[in-house]
């Protein structure tokens, strides 16, 4: 289905991103993994995706918050790759705390992180698509972006962000044939969500279908938007139904 097509992921080293990178790869994209210190789990994932789909894989090291470092990857994912059409933005990280406590590098760190680093790639990879003919762009937001979450001012803040970008690039590229949508997961079993996951957490318990998502999940609503040409500017909960 995506046989011809290169798609290119963020944060794809493990967790959610992980699970992404390899759904696409089964469905025969070439990957391209960015992230920042993760080079051996990277290495696993396109192990992984190499015997088990065929495809191509390459990995760059990249903190997506630094405008001129993502500029020069995507240019050289556009010379060393053919037909870049798929662009994932999922590097995010977390600094929580209580606005009374926190600081503000805190609040710097995962803005620039989470909401620049999504707008610096798409900034970056857009040409990409135009000359290509066509974009597939899937911004990675939060539940905690839809409704907020106390102690999490600056992720919520990011990931509401990732919002407005996600629906304005919609309508800035449909003309183009790029299509960007987001997906607000809720709570998702990874490292990063370790506590919160945990089956004695009464967050976790008030999920109507019983159980927190796996990346597999964000991974499966991922593929539908890439191969779904006909939607974009949509915000896709993926939350067990948290947010009804």
């Amino acid at each position: 289905m995506l046989k011809g097509n290169t798609a290119i992921i963020t944060g794809g080293s493990r967790g959610i991103g992980a699970a992404i990178a390899l759904k696409l790869a089964s469905l025969g994209a070439d990957i391209v993994l960015l992230d920042i210190g993760n080079e051996d789990k990277a290495a696993e994932v396109r192990e992984k995706a190499e015997k088990e789909f065929g495809v191509k894989t390459g990995y760059y090291s990249c903190n997506v918050a630094d405008f001129e470092q993502t500029k020069a990857v995507a240019a050289r994912i556009g010379k060393e790759f053919q037909n870049v059409t798929v662009l994932i933005n999922n590097a995010g990280i977390t600094r929580d705390g209580l606005i009374l406590t926190m600081n503000e590098a805190q609040f710097d760190d995962v803005i620039s992180v989470n909401l620049k680093g999504a707008f610096n790639m798409i900034k970056h990879c857009s040409r990409m698509f135009m000359k290509n003919k066509c974009g597939r762009i899937v911004n990675i937001s939060s539940v905690s972006g839809l409704s907020g979450n106390a102690g999490q001012a600056n992720y919520s803040a990011s990931k509401a962000g990732l919002v407005g970008l996600t629906k304005t690039v919609a309508r800035e590229f449909a003309s183009k044939n790029i299509t960007c949508n987001a997906i607000a997961p809720g709570f998702i079993a990874t490292d990063m969500t370790a506590d919160i996951t945990a089956e004695n957490n009464p967050l976790a318990a008030a999920i109507p279908l019983g159980r927190p998502g796996s990346p597999e999940d964000i991974a499966g609503a991922a593929a539908f938007l890439v191969t779904a040409p006909y939607v974009t500017g949509v915000v896709l909960r993926v939350d067990g139904g948290l947010g009804m």
